[in-house]
């Protein structure tokens, strides 16, 4: 009959009218888990020490969230329990959903909290629905508007919706809470990397020890390789999202130091090799984003010379097509980087060659499309050098643009396919700037745009989001349609610097931040 559960104590019962609650949770019963599991988070979360400071407070704790009638079995009766506890609490959740909205009990409790309380916050927390089949027409009555948290995975989602419920309960500014939760998140994948290389050191010492026994060795390098294999995936695909790809230096280190360790590296099977050329790659990537290119390079060439070896061996195995059309890439990119064009074309139209064998041996395969995608890229990036070719640009841009589009139709849910998207969209509009087609250009600038604010919103912390993000508003500082607002473009080159001001304080010798903040400044010196 009515809304309102909260977990059964132990011992004799309390009266709410003898304890203060920090919230009352008010809600349906079809939205009981979502309520319970809110419940849960808020009576477990800490405030940050600098935000408790800065309140005062030395207890860190959010407090006790009422939630469920059975608490109050001593009670005299449902609605004097219901009474206390709204009087208790020092503010109102409503789980918003359609089902909280056709609730008559959701409508009185509100109403009774504002009557009661009129003074204190009432938060709404968004579960299920659209707003305006979600929300009970009694958090808007009278032209109220209530805080709001969408914590539906199209909205805010939970973590920043969460955040939004817990400033305002505490009274605290929601930036506060953002930039130490993910401070948070730094020093917890931090502390990850550093597990990580523990357990690889313990997996060479014990690999050392077992070397005699043939089976206990193989079972060993398996183990090491698979967190080997962690380190080249999860873990450097979270670092990366919080701009911390300089702890992967120690990380990539120790992984080399496993395959030192075996001893003759032709003895090694032929997967251990090309998980070795994984991290070549891997490590020259990120000596190219600090300006190494000789080390980088070299880096690049070693794992070429390894995954041409192993496509040798079996020129039909897709993966090992695959490991060397990516080992093509990066030394195809170095030779781009030092200006080298003939060099540049040859390792590009070789990636091709292979992305599109993919194709052909496994056509179902959706990560072949995005491969193709990928080369066509290049090769759309390459005739945008000197000398300019602009109509073999947008020719090959597009059939770019067309293969995420296939990969996106068959993976929809893979959010990488989105950001690739961005950037076909990025690169076509450069190719059409060229060829003079100037609206045209536009036009793909405003759907990267669209798909940009739309993974930063999914994923506000994700610094690889953030780069993208800065390198649009680089890129549209010569358009027509910029120059003619000079007030909104101030306020993007604002916008763009400080998100790069920001990346770089988390990474300071990542030159490639560095070249994008000052070609940001040059594009955008007309309006200083």
């Amino acid at each position: 009959m009515g809304c309102h559960f909260m977990p059964k104590s132990s011992g004799n019962q309390v009266p709410a009218a003898d304890r203060r609650f920090a919230a009352f949770i008010s809600y349906s019963h079809a939205n009981a888990e979502s309520a319970a599991l809110l419940q849960r988070r808020l009576e477990r979360y800490r405030l940050p020490p600098q935000v408790a400071a800065e309140k005062g407070e030395r207890n860190r704790a959010i407090g006790r969230i009422f939630r469920d009638r059975e608490d109050l079995a001593a009670a005299p009766s449902l609605t004097d329990a219901i009474k206390e506890a709204l009087a208790a609490s020092d503010a109102l959740i409503v789980i918003c959903s359609p089902a909280a909205k056709a609730s008559r009990w959701v409508a009185e409790e509100i109403a009774l909290f504002r009557q009661i309380n009129p003074g204190r916050p009432v938060l709404a927390a968004l579960v299920d629905g659209e707003p305006a089949d979600a929300l009970p027409d009694a958090l808007t009555e009278g032209g109220l508007e209530p805080l709001a948290a969408d914590l539906r995975k199209a909205g805010d989602g939970w973590s920043l919706g969460f955040l939004k419920i817990v400033a305002g309960i505490a009274g605290v500014q929601l930036d506060s809470l953002v930039q130490r939760d993910a401070q948070r998140r730094v020093r917890r994948v931090t502390w990850i990397t550093l597990a990580a290389v523990s357990a690889m050191l313990v997996m060479a010492v014990m690999t050392s020890f077992a070397i005699q026994a043939r089976n206990e060795a193989a079972r060993q390098r398996a183990s090491a390789e698979g967190l080997v294999e962690y380190m080249l995936t999860d873990l450097r695909t979270k670092l990366k999202g919080v701009n911390r790809l300089d702890v992967m230096e120690g990380v990539n280190e120790r992984a080399m130091a496993h395959y030192r360790q075996q001893g003759d590296l032709a003895s090694l099977p032929a997967d251990s090799l090309e998980q070795r050329a994984r991290i070549l790659l891997a490590m020259g990537e990120d000596d190219q984003s600090r300006d190494k290119s000789d080390i980088a390079l070299a880096k690049f060439e070693e794992a070429h010379r390894t995954t041409a070896a192993l496509l040798a061996r079996e020129p039909s195995n897709s993966q090992r097509i695959f490991a060397h059309a990516q080992s093509e890439y990066w030394v195809g990119y170095a030779a781009f980087r030092a200006n080298q064009p003939d060099k540049t074309m040859q390792h590009f139209l070789e990636y091709k060659r292979l992305a599109d064998r993919l194709v052909a041996l496994e056509p179902e395969k959706a990560d072949w499309h995005r491969e193709v995608g990928y080369a066509n890229g290049n090769l759309c990036t390459q005739y945008l050098t000197e000398p300019l070719d602009a109509d073999a640009a947008v020719r090959f841009c597009k059939l770019a643009l067309g293969n995420v589009r296939r990969f996106i139709a068959a993976r929809p849910q893979d959010p990488s396919g989105r950001i690739d998207l961005a950037n076909r969209h990025a690169w076509l509009s450069d190719a059409l700037f060229e060829a003079g087609a100037i609206d045209e250009a536009w036009s793909h600038r405003q759907q990267q745009l669209a798909l940009l604010d739309a993974a930063v919103k999914a994923d506000p912390r994700n610094a690889d989001y953030r780069l993208h993000w800065a390198q649009f508003y680089i890129a549209v500082a010569k358009f027509p349609q910029t120059r003619s607002n000079v007030e909104a473009s101030r306020e993007a080159y604002r916008k763009a610097r400080s998100y790069l001001d920001a990346l770089l304080a988390g990474d300071p010798e990542n030159e490639v931040i560095r070249s994008y903040r000052s070609k940001l400044d040059n594009a955008y010196r007309f309006l200083t």
